[in-house]
C-alpha cells in the first residue's frame, strides 16, 4: 500500500512539473465529455456516416471530407526566412522608475503602471523544425500593447548586430542558409561572408563564444541593437538602447551539452519555457536603457548608431526602467505565436525609432514579410491588434481576412469633407534626426571584447568553436579568417592558425598567451 501511494505522488508531481507533456490530458480533465457538436467550416453540423467512413460512398457529397481535406492543403502559412522557429509567450510590463523627462511614451508613464506584452525568441538560421540548442544569434521580440497602440522591439540576445549597411541583408541570410545546390549548410559560404565583412566578427565572437547557446530562454538576455530616438512632453530629445536581463542570471550551454541535449529533444528552450510558465515559474527581466544626451552623441569617440558596435557600460550606465514577466502560455500556438507579426515600423509618440539604415531598412523588411506571410490585414489577426488604443480608425479596406468590420459605413479616403477619422496636432513633436555615418571602426570593440571581457577558459572554447567551424572550410577563406582574429588580437589569429595547421578542432593552448594579453 505504501509502494502504491508513493508512485501514485510521483505520478502528482510529474504532472505538476511537465505542463507541456499533459496539455492535451489536462483538457480531458477539465472537460466532462465532448464540448460540442461535430461541424463544417459553414457551420453545419456533421452526420457520423460522413465523419467516420468514405468508402462506397461520393466523396464531393461528403461535405466534411471535402472541407477537412481542402483545408489541409493550405494549413500553412510561408515560413519565415529567418527566425523560423520559436518559443513565445504572454505578460506584462510594469514601470518601476520613472522616465517621464526623458519619453512621454504612455507605456512609461508612472511607476506602478502594467503595460500586457508579447514575446517571442528565436534562433536566427535554423528552420521552423531545426534545433532550439543551434549555435546561433537569437531573435528577441517584444510587442507592447499601449493605449497609443503597439511599440514592437525587434531585438536580439547579443548587444550588437552583424551588419550596418541593410544592403548585406540578403547577402547574411543566405550566406548562413543552406547551400542551394546541395541543399546543406556550408561552412564556406559563411566564413566567406564573415571574412568579407569584418564588422560582422564582434557578434560571431559572442556567437563562438560562451554566449552562442541560451541554456534556456528564462536565461537569455534581449538587446534593442538600435539607438532609438525619444522625446519628452516639452520635445526635448534623447537618445536611449534598450536592455532585458534575465533576473534569473544569464546562462549558457557549452557546446557538447547543447548537442547532447539536441540530439534528444530539438525543441529543449520551447519546452523549458511552457513548463516553467505552467508551473506558475514565471520568467521575468529587468528593463533598463542607457541614455544620451545630443552633446553625448555629438561629443562621443564613436557612432552611437553603428548596430554593430555596444554603447560602452562604463560611460553610459543602465537605468532601469521597469520589470518584464511572462506569466501566460499562448492557448494556441498558431494563432498566438506563429502569427505574431513584430516590425520595428511599430512605434509610439514619444519613441521616434533609430535614425541607422539598419532601421530604416528594418521598417520595409518586417512590414513586407508580414504582408506576405499573413495578408494585408494581418493587423487584425487578435494577437497583432493594437486592442488598447482607443478604437481602430484606419482608412485601410478589404483585402485577404480578416477584415473586422471593416471600417463599417465610414468614408474610405483621407482627406474627406464627411467627419471621417482625422490625424492628432502635436505642435511640440520633433522629426527623426538625420545622421551621417562615418567609416567604422570594425576591430576595436572586438579586440575589447576579447581582452576585457573574456576569461583565459572563454577564450579557448571560443577557438574551439571557430575551428569546429572554419576547419572545413577553403584554405583561402581560412587565410582570409586568421588575418582578421590577427588584426582582433595577435594571440587570437596565433592559436586559430595553429589550431588549423594542427587540423584539430579542440582548444589551442598557447604558452606565450599570457603575453598577449595585456
Amino acid at each position: 500500500m505504501l509502494l502504491l501511494f508513493v508512485m501514485l505522488a510521483a505520478t502528482v508531481v510529474a504532472e505538476i512539473q511537465d505542463p507541456a507533456a499533459e496539455q492535451i490530458i489536462k483538457f480531458k480533465e477539465k472537460t466532462s465529455g465532448p464540448i460540442g457538436m461535430m461541424t463544417t467550416s459553414a457551420g453545419a453540423p456533421v452526420p457520423h456516416s460522413e465523419a467516420l467512413n468514405t468508402l462506397n460512398t461520393r466523396l464531393l457529397l461528403n461535405e466534411y471530407f471535402m472541407d477537412t481535406m481542402t483545408h489541409l492543403v493550405r494549413e500553412r502559412i510561408p515560413e519565415r526566412v529567418v527566425h523560423a522557429k520559436a518559443g513565445g509567450a504572454f505578460g506584462y510590463f510594469e514601470v518601476t522608475h520613472d522616465i517621464s523627462h526623458i519619453c512621454k511614451a504612455k507605456l512609461f508613464k508612472q511607476i506602478g503602471k502594467k503595460t500586457p506584452v508579447a514575446a517571442r525568441f528565436s534562433p536566427v538560421i535554423v528552420e521552423r523544425g531545426g534545433s532550439d540548442t543551434s549555435r546561433d544569434a537569437r531573435g528577441y521580440a517584444v510587442k507592447f500593447y499601449t493605449e497609443d497602440g503597439n511599440f514592437d522591439i525587434v531585438g536580439f540576445s547579443t548587444p550588437m548586430y552583424v551588419y550596418n549597411d541593410p544592403r548585406l541583408f540578403p547577402t547574411f541570410v543566405r550566406a548562413q542558409k543552406k547551400n542551394p545546390a546541395t541543399n546543406l549548410f556550408d561552412a564556406n559560404t559563411v566564413w566567406d561572408f564573415l571574412t568579407l565583412q569584418p564588422e560582422s566578427i564582434h557578434m560571431f565572437l559572442l556567437i563562438f563564444g560562451d554566449r552562442g547557446i541560451p541554456a534556456s530562454y528564462r536565461n537569455m538576455p534581449g538587446f534593442g541593437i538600435h539607438t532609438y530616438q525619444v522625446e519628452n512632453e516639452h520635445g526635448d530629445v534623447n537618445f536611449v538602447r534598450f536592455h532585458f536581463v534575465p533576473d534569473a542570471g544569464i546562462k549558457n550551454l557549452r557546446s557538447e551539452e547543447a548537442q547532447k541535449i539536441g540530439a534528444e529533444d530539438a525543441d529543449y528552450l520551447t519546452r523549458d519555457l511552457y513548463k516553467a510558465i505552467g508551473n506558475g515559474d514565471f520568467p521575468s527581466w529587468t528593463v533598463s536603457v542607457q541614455i544620451l544626451t545630443f552633446d553625448d552623441v555629438k561629443h562621443a569617440d564613436f557612432n552611437v548608431f553603428d548596430v554593430t558596435n555596444t554603447i560602452p557600460l562604463s560611460k553610459f550606465p543602465l537605468r532601469q526602467v521597469g520589470k518584464m514577466v511572462l506569466n501566460k502560455n499562448a492557448v494556441n500556438y498558431f494563432a498566438e505565436i506563429e502569427q505574431l507579426a513584430f516590425s520595428p515600423a511599430n512605434l509610439v509618440p514619444g519613441i521616434l525609432g533609430g535614425p541607422d539604415k539598419v532601421f530604416e531598412a528594418r521598417r520595409l523588411a518586417y512590414r513586407d514579410a508580414q504582408y506576405y506571410r499573413l495578408g494585408a490585414n494581418f493587423h487584425n489577426i487578435p494577437v497583432n491588434c493594437p486592442f488598447r488604443a482607443q478604437g481602430l480608425q484606419v482608412y485601410n479596406r478589404d483585402g485577404r481576412a480578416p477584415v473586422l468590420d471593416n471600417g463599417k459605413d465610414i468614408p474610405n479616403y483621407f482627406p474627406n469633407s464627411f467627419n471621417g477619422p482625422v490625424p492628432y496636432d502635436d505642435k511640440k513633436r520633433v522629426q527623426l534626426i538625420e545622421i551621417l555615418e562615418p567609416e567604422p571602426n570594425n576591430f576595436r570593440q572586438a579586440t575589447e571584447l576579447y581582452v576585457n571581457e573574456m576569461t583565459t577558459e572563454e577564450r579557448s572554447r571560443l577557438v574551439e568553436n571557430v575551428l569546429y567551424s572554419l576547419g572545413s572550410a577553403a584554405s583561402f577563406l581560412q587565410e582570409r579568417a586568421v588575418k582578421i582574429f590577427s588584426i582582433i588580437h595577435p594571440d587570437l589569429g596565433y592559436r586559430i592558425e595553429q589550431g588549423l595547421r594542427s587540423n584539430k578542432t579542440k582548444p589551442y593552448h598557447d604558452i606565450t598567451y599570457n603575453h598577449y594579453i595585456v
